[in-house]
């Protein structure tokens, strides 16, 4: 099935880039230091940042090719050729500002040894340069994908990520730890996939094809990339102002405490991101109920592949942070954990229907779902620490993504289907909260917990899986079991 395929492909290109980011920022720091990493870092999210002059044409170019895709090679050829024209006019815009930002922030406003200064402002040109590369790769990204082409889209980007990785270390190494050698580096690492990428678009989409400018495409594709944008900035900022209401209330050791369970229950996100990405060309293509009938068979398929793995997660998050973080920020984190984990759960659905809104051409019903949730939000938040303390904000947090699953499924058409076996799926994770949080790690009922609830949860999911999933999984076991026979 080729979604499982895709699912399987974009799971790997997400998991590559977290182990190397594992094993080499320790690396980093020995060979260029920790003022040379930060600026290193700062400057990556201020690229980050400035990705944003992409104005949402990857998804756009996306959505429109996948749409297409009955119709004529010259069509979706047309696509390609205005957003990338686009693209390529808005990264220079932004390369522009990003210098002029850069030079201001690093120049008077970033804290550094005076001596290392005057290397990191003649870098910006190069820093610059990146961002119509990176604005250019994302549009190129999209246009892959919009014609399924997953397999080479993630290989691209696991040789993309590593050269990124590698190029600047070696250079530390041979050359020495100088930013604009280090800069360029990377920046050499990201021009080689682009141009992979555009060898491969080439082949795909326009060879063959007239080389031209259909103005009637722009505003369509600003049309729909501008309302994704816009969800680009406000999606991230109800994501991270908890930390900063959490720091302007009670400080930055709760900010640490609050901010290490967050980024271990954040990688729940990665599967139900590799799924609805798979998707999401599909469902663009696709009429109102056979989408319906998609987002339906993804709601239970992640259901019954995320649920039983979070409630392990669960049971061993405190013991686990004792062993990474020790017993005492363990402690005080993993309460807060365990409630994040609730709320990164209840996010994992909500991405179906918002791709299912995407996927048929209504982004500004994203956004607007974003922005009604964002006043209710900040004042529950503040609310819940001022109440409860941390706590408070992890709840917060969790009841915002139930609320935003709701709202999400409600503007994407109403499908409430999946609430019953999902409400029950919600009570087993509450429930493994209780014991877990009410009993210690290796005491009888925590065992107990541990082994009855995973396994209730994967039995529940395996009822409601999708036919077509179940055959294809036990087709599969099946063939494992012959060929070790």
């Amino acid at each position: 099935m080729s979604v499982s395929r895709h699912t399987a492909y974009n799971l790997v290109g997400a998991a590559v880039p977290i182990a190397l980011a594992l094993i080499t920022v320790p690396i980093y720091l020995r060979l260029v230091g920790p003022d040379r990493y930060g600026v290193l870092a700062i400057a990556w999210l201020l690229l980050g940042y400035f990705g944003l002059f992409d104005l949402g044409l990857g998804r756009a170019t996306s959505f429109r090719i996948a749409a297409l895709r009955d119709a004529s090679p010259q069509a979706r050829a047309d696509t390609f050729w205005a957003a990338l024209t686009i693209n390529l006019a808005m990264g220079l815009v932004g390369g522009a500002v990003l210098w002029l930002a850069g030079s201001l922030f690093f120049g008077h406003m970033f804290k550094v040894d005076e001596a290392l200064r005057p290397e990191i402002l003649a870098s910006m040109p190069l820093l610059a340069c990146a961002v119509p590369v990176a604005t250019l790769t994302g549009v190129l990204t999209g246009a892959m994908q919009g014609r399924e082409r997953f397999l080479e889209t993630n290989t691209i980007s696991v040789i993309s990520t590593t050269l990124f990785q590698l190029l600047p270390l070696l250079w530390a190494w041979r050359f020495g730890p100088d930013l604009i050698g280090l800069l360029g580096a990377a920046i050499l690492a990201r021009a080689i996939s682009l141009a992979v990428l555009m060898q491969r678009c080439h082949a795909v989409l326009a060879r063959g094809q007239i080389r031209r400018l259909v103005k009637t495409e722009v505003p369509a594709l600003l049309r729909y990339g501008g309302w994704v944008t816009t969800s680009s900035i406000f999606g991230p900022l109800l994501v991270i102002v908890d930390r900063f209401v959490i720091g302007g209330v009670l400080g930055a050791h709760a900010v640490t405490a609050y901010s290490v369970p967050f980024q271990l229950a954040q990688r729940i996100q990665v599967l139900p991101s590799a799924l609805t990405t798979a998707l999401f060309p599909k469902m663009s293509a696709a009429e109102g109920d056979e989408r319906k009938a998609m987002a339906y068979d993804a709601t239970h398929t992640l259901a019954a592949l995320i649920t039983p793995p979070v409630l392990v997660a669960i049971f061993l998050l405190e013991p686990l942070l004792s062993l990474w973080v020790g017993r005492e920020m363990a402690t005080l984190s993993t309460p807060l954990g365990r409630i994040l984990i609730l709320g990164f759960w209840a996010n994992a659905f909500a991405l179906v229907p918002f791709m299912k809104l995407q996927s048929s051409g209504r982004p500004d019903l994203v956004t607007k779902v974003l922005l009604i949730e964002i006043p209710p939000y900040l004042a529950t938040l503040w609310a819940g620490m001022k109440l409860f303390g941390l706590p408070g904000s992890a709840m917060a947090f969790a009841a915002r993504c139930i609320v935003d699953f709701v709202l999400l499924t409600w503007a994407a058409g109403r499908d409430f289907r999946p609430l019953p076996s999902l409400f029950s799926h919600l009570l087993m994770v509450v429930a493994a909260i209780a014991l877990a949080g009410h009993y210690s790690p290796g005491a009888w009922q925590w065992w107990i917990g541990l082994a009855l609830l995973p396994a209730f949860a994967a039995s529940l999911g395996w009822r409601t899986l999708p036919q077509g999933q179940r055959n294809l999984i036990v087709s599969r076991t099946r063939a494992a079991f012959r060929a070790k026979a």
